[in-house]
């Protein structure tokens, strides 16, 4: 039998355990739950269906699913075939998903039968799409698990490693598949995840409160339970109290969290924290967005220093730092992973010096780099020479420690000034009465743009005496080009991403 690392190479590590712990529980949701030889023998399935339909290694296929036990199956199975898969973002328009499974070029798409609009808009746009429906039945498509039951549950005898191409949510203009014409090296922040992670299989259970659709919690807290023989929750929606009724109900170990998360946990009434029993919960790993000093600071007073965190994407690079270093350069993201290069430049694409603000650039690695499929443009405006960005900005202090003050696209330019408003967010959300806020740049005649705070506010708060407060606040910890000219509550939730970003872009578009 072929060892583990060589299952995992191969995107069969799954089949593993199916050997060896099939009885155990690997995936639990509110949608059904599968044992590892349940979930290995659903994703054989599958992977022997796309061959019938005569696909074959590099061929492309997607997952419109939420999470769900399925959404596994669809992943697993074309990954140990050598195909592409690309699991996509269900909160889309129709039309945007469309877009998505016509650019990655799927054949196959396995989708939730309540997304009816889907199912009508890639057929009447693609018909040659093969349609499956993961739970129900829809008119339009094939039932994903009486279809594959027709085929043979056997491990592949031959497997190919097959990869996955997702899309990046961007902030402007249409979504970007990371495509890699080659796999690269294992990644140094997946590493350092099962490093720091230390599963037990015997004892550890972790929960994913993300979507499984997003590389970080597919990548960085699915995918390293699951091939570490540790089985996983798999929340469809989030809610903070609900999250810890689960960790509680079933002893989570591990999980991947987002800013947001802590931020709405931490608001919870204390009466309501101390219902639950959390002490079992030894690892929290977060990352995807900036977070607040303040919110990372109370969320380890809380659960103890167990929090780590990492500053990746789904296009490379890679920072990570653990919780005792953490404490000792609150804010940082960690120094550059071993093999990783990090330089600050400016816009002449200089190296500016320690503590100065600049576009975050990764070294590339020299085989499997990505490219945004069928976007040259896209691509060689991320890249300068061997070296890639994201758009982020930041600094590097004297130790090479790295922090983050915003992105680019975010940027807000006053007067001839870059202002990044993720660090005007981050002080108004010290407020206790500030439930969420997004800072943007609107129309100024004299100036360009004006700096506006966007807030909802906690229910029952007063609006003038918090805006009394947040004037004072903002007087007290910003310079005087960062204070929001002006102030704005909205009674409606500002958009975000499921993984916990704001929509920036969304907010400023009702100003211009």
């Amino acid at each position: 039998m072929q060892s583990l690392p060589e299952y995992i190479a191969l995107g069969m590590g799954i089949a593993f355990h199916a050997k060896n712990i099939p009885d155990k529980n690997a995936v639990i949701s509110e949608y059904g739950a599968r044992t590892f030889q349940e979930l290995n023998a659903n994703s054989n399935r599958y992977a022997n269906f796309l061959l019938a339909k005569d696909l074959r290694p590099g061929d492309s296929v997607a997952i419109i699913c939420k999470n769900r036990p399925e959404f596994l199956e669809a992943l697993f199975g074309p990954l140990r075939v050598g195909m592409r898969i690309t699991p996509i973002n269900w909160h889309l328009t129709p039309e945007e998903i469309c877009y998505i499974v016509e650019n990655c070029e799927a054949k196959v798409v396995v989708c939730d039968a309540i997304f009816s609009d889907f199912f009508k808009e890639i057929k009447k746009n693609l018909p040659e799409v093969i349609l499956m429906a993961a739970d129900g039945e829809n008119s339009l498509a094939l039932p994903f698990m009486e279809t594959i039951q027709k085929y043979d549950d056997s491990d592949i005898s031959d497997p190919i490693a097959g990869r996955s191409m997702l899309y990046t949510s961007g902030t402007t203009g249409r979504p970007k598949g990371v495509f890699r014409k080659e796999n690269p090296p294992p990644s140094q922040t997946e590493q350092l995840t099962l490093d720091t992670a230390a599963f037990n299989p015997e004892e550890d259970f972790s929960i994913c409160p993300g979507p499984a659709y997003h590389a970080a919690p597919l990548g960085l807290n699915i995918n390293p339970s699951l091939m570490s023989g540790v089985g996983v929750y798999l929340m469809d929606k989030w809610d903070a109290e609900k999250m810890l009724s689960l960790i509680s109900e079933y002893e989570c170990t591990h999980t991947h969290m987002v800013a947001t998360m802590f931020h709405r946990i931490l608001r919870l009434p204390e009466e309501t924290r101390s219902k639950y029993d959390i002490s079992s919960m030894r690892w929290i790993l977060h990352g995807a967005a900036p977070c607040p000093v303040e919110v990372k600071q109370a969320m380890i007073d809380w659960m103890g220093p167990i929090v780590y965190e990492y500053y990746a994407a789904t296009e490379g690079g890679g920072c990570f730092i653990q919780p005792e270093e953490w404490l000792k350069k609150p804010g940082s993201v960690g120094k550059a992973n071993e093999g990783t290069e990090v330089k600050i430049l400016d816009e002449d694409f200089k190296e500016v010096e320690h503590g100065k603000e600049g576009t975050i650039y990764f070294s590339a690695p020299s085989k499997g780099r990505f490219e945004y499929y069928k976007a040259e443009e896209k691509t060689s405006g991320a890249y300068w020479g061997d070296y890639f960005t994201m758009g982020d900005i930041g600094y590097c202090d004297s130790d090479g420690y790295h922090f983050l003050t915003g992105r680019s696209a975010d940027t807000i330019i006053s007067g001839g000034t870059n202002i990044y408003p993720q660090e005007i967010d981050n002080v108004l959300l010290m407020h206790d009465q500030v439930a969420e806020v997004c800072c943007i740049g609107v129309p100024n005649e004299e100036w360009g743009e004006a700096i506006k705070a966007v807030i909802n506010l906690e229910e029952g708060a007063d609006e003038e005496e918090v805006l009394r407060e947040l004037l004072a606040l903002a007087e007290e910890s910003l310079s005087g080009f960062k204070k929001p000219k002006s102030y704005e509550f909205w009674e409606e939730d500002l958009p975000r991403l499921p993984t916990g970003k704001i929509q920036r872009n969304l907010v400023k578009k009702r100003f211009w």
